[in-house]
């Protein structure tokens, strides 16, 4: 057992725990000891941060005495759910519960929750501006978050809630980079309008969400939340071009067409660009890019992003 304070972290195989396992393992001050904490302790890419270092351990977000045990001991505790595993707020609501309620029996000293917000503050229910999903959500995977912060208030259990940007990562395994149109050209398709977006690298959530732990009791009780960039669609597409060698244009379509796009979530993610567009001015305000500087003193913007990723993009 380390003598070094512990850092567990939920969802370590993933981009954000994943991203914040490897910054603990490459800080050379060793500040923290980290536990990855994953479902299946056996895979390529749970094997790979035991090989770095980390105490790798099985516990299920479904299984509380599970969490329970991988919280014990540690003074931290990294906590995300993924509701595109199952496309389900009410699991996501169960699981967050179950991560509120082990850092509260385990006596974690300061958990950081990666939520996002509850966009029925901006849109009720009874707003047609944008369709009810699933009977009483706007956004599910934005509302379900924001709704399980309860969770953590009310048990008292400290925390720090971190919120997120949009992945860039999305365009090398989310299916939304650049596609072919019917006149054989490349574009890139988001229905942002010529707002801004905040975006961040995967690595740099994780990144960001160390340099909370690091420093100490500044953000607990607070919310904090974290952007590379906020950059149009027009000038992803225009940077992309140099890395594609062929220009790549920005679609950039309504919301409303959006949501008929037929993969799964399209409805969902419709209308989480509508509220990032039609409240912009909130969403972005709250994502400060200076401020996530100060956490990751590597903090990438989205040209340093490309530059670094690009060539992962799928060339369509």
């Amino acid at each position: 057992m380390s003598t070094k304070p512990i850092i567990a972290v939920i969802g370590a195989t993933g981009a954000q725990g994943g991203g914040l396992v490897r910054a603990i393992l490459s800080d050379p001050a060793g500040t923290f000891a980290v536990r990855a904490i994953t479902r299946d302790v056996t895979s390529e890419k749970a094997l790979a941060l035991a090989a770095l270092g980390a105490e790798v351990v099985a516990a299920n977000l479904d299984d509380v005495a599970s969490l329970e045990a991988a919280f014990a001991g540690a003074h931290g505790a990294f906590c995300v759910t993924n509701f595109w595993e199952h496309f389900s707020t009410e699991t996501e609501l169960a699981q967050a519960k179950n991560l509120a309620d082990a850092a509260k029996s385990a006596g974690v000293a300061h958990v950081i929750w990666s939520t996002l917000e509850d966009t029925r503050k901006w849109v009720p229910l009874e707003d047609d501006r944008m369709p009810t999903l699933q009977g009483k959500y706007k956004v599910p995977h934005f509302d379900a978050k924001g709704e399980a912060n309860a969770f953590f208030t009310e048990r008292g259990v400290p925390t720090t809630f971190l919120l997120t940007s949009f992945y860039w990562d999305n365009f090398i395994g989310f299916g939304m980079g650049p596609q072919r149109g019917p006149d054989g050209k490349l574009a890139i398709t988001l229905p942002m309008g010529d707002k801004p977006l905040p975006g961040i690298a995967g690595e740099d959530i994780g990144k960001c969400a160390y340099g909370v732990f690091k420093a100490g009791s500044t953000w607990l009780g607070k919310t904090v939340g974290i952007s590379g960039e906020h950059i149009t669609g027009a000038e992803m597409a225009a940077q992309m071009s140099g890395v594609f060698g062929e220009e790549i244009s920005y679609n950039a379509v309504p919301a409303a067409v959006y949501r008929t796009f037929g993969f799964p979530g399209a409805d969902d993610l419709g209308n989480m660009f509508q509220f990032k567009h039609d409240f912009n001015d909130d969403f972005c305000g709250a994502r400060s890019i200076e401020t996530s500087g100060s956490l990751n003193l590597e903090l990438q913007d989205f040209a340093a992003w490309l530059a670094k990723n690009g060539e992962r993009i799928p060339r369509n």
